[in-house]
């Protein structure tokens, strides 16, 4: 049963965050005037698949790991020669029959719909759930850590560090992380006094919170806004702080993870219940969006670039340059799934 309910929450989970970010590249290309030829959650042949009445294919596939919008003529993009040889009745609802601030927007939409679905999610978390937030107060420091050698003493309140600004305990774990391996600049409140010092680089800070210094919140509709918005700009700020800190080694590859990964917390969270769920949701969409916009010619991030680059040129990208870059940037992301994979199984068997 168990197994069920893992495997339950991973379908709902990629199911909700692959659909809103393919809807986004769907609903630009129709607003654009170009024609989607097909609409796939999941991959590998369909399940169940029907035809709407502009000609658009939506399927269900058996392998539902992702999804796709066929956007038709878009593989004509590094072939400029292909599209002019068209007659003019099939250049119709071409991708690049759209100018191309409409195809940055086509490209860019699915990413826009992420950051959309995680604020509207955290906000509504926000709105409807009351939270015990555990305040940023310290109830002891440990002695001898790096926080007690800065000076950071029992009953202070940490209200900022690195100039990100703190108001829960959960905040200052996330701001810990983002110092990575820098020392971190700190604002504590003492006696209704600030003080700011310097906690040195280390692992732990060897600070403990004050679990008595609690706070039941719930926002109002504005504030629930504003907070959600904070909190996807804080998830996306931390998910590129972590994948920069992976390139130089500054964190270890190992802890990323596959689709085993997040059946797991997603499972877990599903235990939970509604809200939970939700939170996963909204952070694997935000991971989504933010690895999507990376600069890679097979993601939407390389895509974009190439049409920036296109627009300050003025000349169009193509020829055997572009399709190694593009086959180089699958192989890249063939090597990623193989990681994260690996990951998985040795950390589930103990390798």
């Amino acid at each position: 049963m168990h197994t069920i309910m893992t495997i339950i929450a991973l379908l709902i989970v990629l199911g909700v965050v692959v659909f809103i970010h393919e809807l986004g590249h769907f609903l630009a290309a129709r607003w654009a005037g170009v024609r989607v030829d097909a609409f796939s959650i999941g991959f590998g042949p369909a399940i169940i698949q029907w035809h709407d009445k502009r000609g658009t294919v939506w399927k269900i596939a058996c392998l539902p790991l992702g999804g796709y919008v066929s956007i038709y003529g878009q593989e004509d993009m590094f072939d400029r020669k292909k599209y002019k040889a068209l007659p003019k009745e099939k250049k119709v609802g071409h991708y690049l029959s759209a100018p191309a601030w409409k195809q940055f927007i086509i490209i860019g939409a699915g990413v826009f719909m992420n950051f959309i679905l995680a604020w509207s999610i955290y906000s509504s978390i926000f709105m409807f759930k009351p939270r015990v937030v555990q305040l940023p107060v310290i109830g002891q420091v440990i002695q001898d850590s790096v926080a007690f050698t800065a000076g950071v003493k029992p009953g202070d309140t940490i209200v900022k560090i690195n100039g990100s600004t703190i108001t829960n305990w959960g905040e200052l774990v996330i701001a810990k992380e983002l110092a990575g391996t820098h020392d971190a600049d700190v604002e504590v409140l003492r006696n209704d006094k600030p003080v700011a010092v310097t906690i040195k680089h280390a692992d732990r800070w060897g600070l403990v919170a004050d679990g008595s210094k609690t706070e039941l919140r719930k926002k109002g509709f504005f504030g629930a806004i504003y907070a959600g918005a904070r909190e996807t700009y804080y998830q996306s700020k931390t998910m590129l702080v972590i994948l920069k800190q992976i390139v130089t080694g500054d964190r270890s590859a190992k802890q990323l993870g596959s689709f085993i990964t997040i059946a797991q917390i997603s499972g877990q969270a599903m235990a939970v219940g509604l809200f939970a769920l939700l939170s996963i949701i909204a952070l694997l969409s935000v991971n989504l969006g933010v690895i999507n916009l990376l600069p890679l010619p097979v993601l939407d991030g390389g895509y974009l670039l190439i049409l920036i680059i296109e627009g300050i040129t003025r000349r169009k990208l193509g020829g055997k340059g572009m399709e190694i870059a593009i086959v180089c940037g699958w192989i890249f992301l063939g090597f990623v799934f193989a990681l994260t994979m690996w990951n998985d199984i040795a950390r589930v068997f103990g390798l």
